[in-house]
């Protein structure tokens, strides 16, 4: 089922729940999925493409949640969270902290980094190798940390 289909289906349910904080959620999912087929390019929408799609409004979602903290408002940071939660619905499982450590060492060793001169490199394999299942900000940092040692 691609995630079109599964997102429609969730919006009906939600819609029948009077789940307010689903609908939003899902349907800043679906805008997103109508902007990316009607951008022009004429791609298709693959599984790679659309993890990179949820991950940006994750994304966004976050930094919004962070400003709108910091600015003392808690009822807009409130909906920011519940609709970051319906949309790390339909991401694959986040790797926990120790994963993404193992992960990560693997990978410099694999590559032979030594110093902060490879972290590009490293960065290059991981963001591939990682997609999806960890924030970029986060495997950014542990490199970082993981190179300076």
């Amino acid at each position: 089922m691609s995630l079109e289909s599964k997102i429609t289906q969730d919006l009906k349910e939600a819609m029948k729940a009077k789940d307010e904080a689903a609908k939003r959620g899902i349907r800043a999912i679906k805008q997103a999925i109508l902007l990316a087929k009607t951008d022009g390019s004429g791609k298709e929408i693959d599984r790679d493409a659309e993890i990179k799609m949820l991950q940006k409004l994750a994304k966004q979602r976050r930094e919004s949640i962070e400003i709108f903290e910091k600015e003392g408002r808690d009822d807009l940071a409130l909906k920011e969270k519940e609709e970051l939660t319906i949309i790390e619905r339909y991401l694959p499982e986040q790797l926990s902290p120790e994963e993404l450590e193992k992960e990560i060492s693997a990978i410099i060793e694999e590559t032979g980094a030594s110093s902060m001169k490879d972290m590009g490199r490293v960065m290059g394999i991981a963001s591939k190798k990682l997609a999806g299942r960890a924030d970029g900000k986060a495997i950014s940092t542990l490199v970082k940390k993981m190179l300076n040692q």
